[in-house]
């Protein structure tokens, strides 16, 4: 329930479609001669500028990104677990089109050969169900992670595939129950880097041991940028992604998935 809820909720709340709902609002009011009718229309035209004219979303992006550094020194010199969460996989067009489907969150499961080649010894998992926007035919993240690690060379078997979660506390709580981790192992946690503070928060209030974070994906350069060449798609975009971000991390934290609204490095 909560996990539909949340999606919901969001539905409104995405910047983009709110600014849309805005708009719409003021050419009702215009159709009903209401004298209030050009103040939502302006609203939604001066933020769209502003989305266009300045890098909002990356501003919001940067300190997510910033929040869990990966380990220092680069690859450990030990690793005994590895848990990759999904996203970003299009089931529906993998099905269609008789081939992994991946966006921008790629970097996630590129790792997965290059540390399963490093660590050798190490357990890794994949955790991803069926998408909020996947047909109910439509290929779990799994499965199509299980075709694409077949076609980089990785044995059958090597990778523990969960394919039930559909939300990062799904994961947490199922790969837990897969991996098994024991007390004083190392673990590393594979995700988008503006995703890991909630990710880590939510890991951690499941039950899991000490994970050290191996965040991928990176959408800024780690500087704050004054100004970009205006793009309105961009500029939405990464608005919505950074958005819909912060606000899981409160909507997780008042369910009681994370002790903290922001999770931080111990």
């Amino acid at each position: 329930m909560a996990y539909v809820l949340g999606k919901l909720v969001f539905l409104v709340l995405r910047p983009s479609n709110l600014l849309l709902l805005v708009a719409l609002l003021g050419i009702v009011g215009l159709a009903l001669r209401r004298r209030w009718a050009p103040y939502p229309l302006v609203a939604a035209v001066l933020g769209l500028a502003v989305v266009t004219l300045f890098p909002v979303g990356l501003w919001l992006t940067l300190p997510l990104e910033q929040r869990f550094p990966p380990p220092a020194g680069g690859y450990p010199p030990r690793v005994d677990g590895v848990v990759v969460l999904g996203g970003g996989i299009d089931g529906d067009i993998s099905k269609a089109r008789g081939q992994p489907s991946f966006g921008q969150t790629m970097e996630r499961f590129a790792a997965i050969p290059e540390l399963a080649r490093r660590y050798p010894e190490a357990r890794i998992v994949f955790t991803g169900g069926n998408a909020w926007s996947s047909g109910s035919d439509a290929l779990s993240e799994a499965a199509v992670i299980a075709e694409f690690l077949r076609q980089q060379g990785i044995p059958e078997g090597r990778v523990m595939l969960e394919d039930r979660a559909r939300s990062t506390r799904e994961n947490a709580t199922f790969s837990l129950v897969l991996a098994k981790p024991r007390p004083g192992e190392r673990w590393l946690l594979v995700t988008s880097a503006m995703h890991m503070p909630r990710a880590m928060g939510v890991f951690r209030g499941a039950g899991w041991p000490e994970l050290e974070a191996w965040p991928v994906d990176y959408r800024t350069t780690g500087r704050r940028a004054l100004i970009v060449e205006p793009d309105m798609g961009a500029g939405l975009s990464q608005l919505d992604d950074a958005a819909y971000e912060w606000l899981a991390l409160l909507y997780y934290h008042l369910l009681g998935y994370t002790d903290a609204l922001f999770p931080a490095p111990t």
